[in-house]
Order: structure tokens, then sequence, then C-alpha cells
């Protein structure tokens, strides 16, 4: 009697532990269950931070099942600081950092960092960005030409702004340097953001930034005036630009920005971010709302980007050997 008792005792507390795992929803699986982190390695209010602020909402869309992002900001060392955080995350698809190149491989190419490229997964590359040579509009300087010519009479008269060691910016100025046997005052900042006040501040003479980062160029209300484009083929959005090929400089230089995770993210939410931001660059309504990217979206999956990367290192070394090592 009394073991019948306990029994039934037993069976009665199991079948209510069960009923009560029952009631409780099971726990949700990625994207559902928490914030997915976006790290950019340059300031607030920069291209990079604007263009991923605006297009995570499309990102998560697609992704559907209440999938959500928040960014978050770590600027500095060329983007490296970001990297640096991201890489030793768990790889389990809710931490994912945004990499700027050419910075990205060229930083461990020119001086000693804390990441190589093989500490992270590509995930899809967003864009392709032409860079610019920009001055103030109301700037004496009119053309690439005549900034040339006043460097090679007066060395490092011209202080000039880019992102950082290897990023876009800086390459196109070392190239250039090189190119045409002359040296700027490089300044480095934390972001485009930041360049674009110090030159409207009248505290920068140049800034090379990317074509996407000025709004409406050619219209006159625009505070810079374009000077050149690293490009070998017009934009044709900035057409009365001249390239640096035609004013004798065969220097080229493309921004690109992309989607990154730590390794060992599973293959199944790699390839669910792919297909979702590949989507996401194409919905209409986001390319309303891209404004300057709009022109530059280029969308190209994790493993052919890498593959792209890989070639780009081989290409830029004769570049890093050039250049005074950190």
């Amino acid at each position: 009697m009394f073991r019948t008792s306990i029994h039934r005792s037993i069976l009665a507390a199991a079948a209510a532990l069960l009923a009560g795992l029952a009631a409780t929803p099971a726990h949700a699986a990625w994207p559902s269950d928490a914030p997915i982190n976006i790290t950019v390695g340059f300031a607030a209010g920069g291209t990079t931070d604007v263009m991923v602020r605006n297009l995570a909402p499309f990102i998560a869309k697609h992704l559907g099942d209440n999938a959500s992002f928040v960014i978050q900001n770590r600027p500095g060392a060329s983007g490296e600081i970001a990297i640096n955080s991201v890489m030793r995350a768990k790889p389990d698809g809710y931490s994912l950092v945004v990499v700027n190149l050419p910075g990205y491989f060229f930083v461990p190419m020119y001086r000693k960092s804390s990441y190589t490229t093989k500490d992270l997964t590509l995930v899809a590359r967003l864009v392709g960005d032409p860079t610019i040579m920009v001055t103030r509009k109301d700037s004496k300087l009119i053309d690439l030409r005549q900034v040339v010519s006043q460097l090679k009479t007066d060395p490092s008269s011209y202080s000039a702004g880019h992102n950082g060691l290897g990023t876009n910016g800086h390459l196109a100025m070392a190239q250039l340097e090189n190119a045409a046997s002359v040296k700027f005052n490089s300044i480095p900042f934390n972001g485009s953001a930041q360049q674009k006040a110090a030159l409207t501040t009248s505290t920068l003479d140049i800034a090379f930034l990317a074509a996407s980062e000025v709004p409406d160029p050619e219209n006159e209300a625009t505070p810079v005036r374009l000077l050149a484009q690293f490009t070998k083929d017009k934009v044709q959005r900035i057409a009365s630009t001249p390239t640096t090929f035609e004013v004798g400089f065969p220097v080229e230089m493309t921004a690109e920005r992309g989607i990154a995770a730590p390794n060992g993210v599973p293959a199944a939410i790699r390839a669910r971010l792919e297909k979702a931001i590949e989507a996401a660059l194409k919905d209409p309504e986001y390319v309303k709302t891209a404004r300057n990217d709009a022109p530059f979206l280029s969308f190209l999956g994790g493993a052919e980007w890498a593959k792209a990367v890989e070639q780009a290192q081989k290409a830029y070394e004769p570049i890093a050997r050039t250049l005074p090592k950190e």
C-alpha cells in the first residue's frame, strides 16, 4: 500500500513535469532568439556606418523569423579594433563585422597586426566604390595637375586626409605619391565624417574619399570640389571629373565593403545570410534609401569574394614593400 502510494506520487510528479515542459515554448533557433550584432570599425555617421544601418533592416526582412540587428561602432586602427573583437566571438551567427577593403587585407601586409585574413570568413561583398580626391569648394585647387605641380615646388605643402593605414584613401595617396614623385602631409582620421568636417572647416586641404561619400557632386551647392577619380574608366555619376589615367598617373583604387563572420559559423547560417544580403541589396525599397551607395552596390558571395581578396593581396605586395614599415 505504501509502495503503491509512492509509485502513484512519482507518476503524478512526472506527469506534471511533462505537462509543464509541453507548455513551455521551445527555445527559438537562429536568428530569432537574439539580435545579430554587426560591428563597424569606423565612427558613427561615416559612410560605412550609415550604409550598414540603412541596410540592416532589409537583411532582417529577407532573413525572416523576426530577425533583428544591433549596430555598434569600434573605430580605430583602420578597422583592426572591430575585426579583433569579432574574430574571437562565438561562431554562432550573432556576431558579424563590416570589413573595408583594401584595409582588411592590406594592414597585415604593411605592419604587424592582431589578425590575418585567415581569421575571419567572408560572407558577402556589398559595395565597390571608386576613390576620389576632393577639396573645399572655395579652394584655389582646380585639378590634380595643379596639386602635383605645387607639391613638386613645395613638398608636403598640402595636408591630405584618409581613413587610416591601408584604407582606400591611404593607398590611393601612396600610389599617387609613387607615380608622381611627390609627398603629401598625410593625416589619418577615424572615418569619412571626420575627414569631411576637417575639410569644410579649412583644417584639411585635400581628402581621399569614396565616390559615394560626396552627395550630388555636380550640384553647385555641394561644399566640395572633385579633383580626380582613381579609375581607368570614368564613373558616369562624376563624368566631368577627370580620371587619374587621363591626367597621366595610372593609379586605380576602389573601396569595397562587406560582411564577415568568425571562423566556424555553420555553413547553413552563412548561406542564409548570404542569400538575405543579396536579396536586401536588390530590394527596390532599399535601393530607394541607398541614395549615394545605389550606383555602387555590388554583391559578391563569400567564396567568390575570398578568391578576389587573395588575388588582390598578391597584386598589392609590391606596393607594401615600397611603403615605410610601422
